[in-house]
């Protein structure tokens, strides 16, 4: 399986200045960088819709505070041993059924 390419913040910023100020069509300008032309319009919806600063901040969700990850954590076990609990309940009602 062929490794995704990853793009640089600057990379990104200087593509979309070429594209936007060269006046040429996003598929020249693309297969110049070597980047699909899908590519720079989805960088330039999130350069406007984020601005500069927030735009490109890199792949995957932001990395939670460790107070919160350490909650979820703790619903995430919480749930586990709910169903275990319900798992061993049934079980139980189950195996007194069959006692004489």
């Amino acid at each position: 399986m062929a490794k995704r390419k990853q793009f640089s913040k600057q990379f990104k910023l200087q593509a979309l200045e070429l594209f936007e100020h060269s006046g040429r069509q996003a598929t020249e300008v693309a297969r110049e960088l070597g980047v699909r032309r899908n590519q720079l319009y989805k960088w330039q919806a999130e350069l406007q819709d984020k601005g500069e600063e927030q735009a490109f901040q890199g792949p995957g969700r932001p990395a939670a505070s460790d107070e919160t990850s350490e909650v979820e954590a703790l619903r995430r076990e919480v749930a586990q041993l709910k169903e275990e609990n319900a798992i061993l309940k049934k079980a139980a009602a189950y195996f007194a059924r069959e006692l004489p």
